[in-house]
């Protein structure tokens, strides 16, 4: 039995698998409100502590769509009770998530031995770029040099140009978010199970090079080659990769099995090429070819030839493109909520559905609520108005920022 099991609480409606887990999340901007949106779409309780002056990222609080599913009070743990107000929510919470730099939280009072004291059976998520150790560990950072250094970010992009920046969701989420929420619910099953609660620290730096697992194994086995566009699914092969199209756009080949290359050939009509696959001597005229025959069509004059085949062809689509593309209308793999058009939950659940229960948490605005169902005292102040950016006393911090 939970913590939130036994608190004297308002029954919370079931939605999604993590119905009554209580969520305190340090509130921060990037991988870790991300984690906690993540565990909130499944579900959780999940209370942000926000800053005065609030934490959000530099728009309208009311279009950060990483705070979705969340309530939020304000706490000032700078202040003489500041810490003790954490405390009394992390002796009421399942798990705690904070991504400040190595020793900040230790100082401010709510480290893992502060909150631990309180509540034995807490999972402690710790979200950094660098990890809690190690020469880096104390550095700021961002997305970009945490895949950098893990060999990620050289997998990317022509070998005559510098790699591109992939935006933020290979090393920040992927790499971050995902492995964060991977181990606080594995130390939550711990937990649960035996009563111990842990520490889990999460590395951008750790999740994007267990990401590059496979990789690893084939460059042992002398099957990747260590350099840029030099191997199968890196752009060195001409049928896995992206071409321009008549008007500006692209489209995404991925025909790698011989049954889906014939049918891509035989499509473009380059017959010539039907016996071009495994003969890399070969490969840079098919790429040439293929380019041509790309350039010849618009981009949705080719997605209307490939639709309905195994060539493994796909349009590439733009964010505002994306969810009228009709079979992800379909799965309603987007939703639109308070006007604001969004990924879905995911992944799905056949027994408790997650949703979109509500909209960006508003910094303060559920101060009184959240005092009253965790049964703790907190002080209810007046939130910031929507639009305000976070003061600079308090300013929103990254994982290793």
């Amino acid at each position: 039995m939970t913590t939130a099991d036994t608190a004297d609480a308002a029954p919370t409606p079931r939605h999604g698998p993590l119905t009554g887990v209580r969520v305190v999340e340090l509130a921060g901007i990037g991988p870790g409100p991300f984690a906690a949106m993540l565990l909130a779409d499944l579900g959780a309780d999940v209370v942000r502590v926000d800053r005065p002056g609030g934490s959000a990222l530099a728009v309208d609080p009311a279009h950060d769509v990483t705070n979705r599913n969340k309530r939020s009070v304000i706490v000032d743990l700078k202040s003489p009770d500041g810490p003790a107000r954490v405390l009394d929510l992390a002796a009421r919470a399942d798990v705690l998530l904070e991504g400040n730099r190595p020793g900040v939280a230790e100082r401010l009072g709510v480290g893992p031995d502060a909150c631990h004291a309180r509540n034995p059976r807490l999972v402690y998520g710790r979200m950094t770029g660098w990890g809690q150790d190690g020469p880096l560990a104390p550095r700021a950072g961002h997305d970009i040099a945490y895949i950098a250094l893990t060999g990620a970010l050289g997998l990317i992009g022509p070998p005559d140009t510098p790699p591109p920046a992939p935006a933020n969701l290979l090393g920040d989420y992927a790499g971050g978010s995902l492995y964060l929420v991977v181990g606080v619910l594995a130390a939550l099953h711990h937990a649960r199970a035996t009563g111990e609660g842990q520490v889990v620290d999460a590395a951008i730096v750790d999740g994007t090079a267990h990401l590059s697992a496979m990789l690893h194994g084939m460059l042992a086995a002398g099957r990747w080659q260590d350099r840029r566009a030099a191997n199968l699914l890196d752009g060195g092969c001409p049928y896995y990769g992206t071409y321009e199209t008549a008007d500006g756009g692209h489209m995404a080949v991925g025909a790698l099995e011989p049954q889906f290359y014939d049918t891509f050939v035989r499509l473009l009509e380059l017959d010539d090429f039907t016996d071009a696959r495994k003969d890399p001597s070969r490969w840079d005229d098919l790429r040439e070819a293929v380019a041509a025959r790309f350039k010849s069509r618009t981009r949705d004059e080719w997605t209307a030839l490939f639709a309905g085949t195994d060539a493994c062809v796909a349009p590439v689509l733009s964010l505002t493109e994306a969810p009228r593309h009709p079979h992800l209308a379909a799965r309603g793999t987007f939703t639109d909520h308070g006007g604001i058009t969004q990924p879905a939950p995911a992944p799905r659940f056949s027994l408790t559905p997650a949703a979109v229960r509500g909209g960006p948490a508003r910094p303060g605005a559920d101060t009184a609520e959240v005092a009253r169902d965790w049964d703790v005292p907190l002080l209810v102040t007046d939130p910031p108005r929507q639009g305000d950016r976070s003061s600079s006393a308090h300013p929103p911090r990254k994982a290793s920022q």
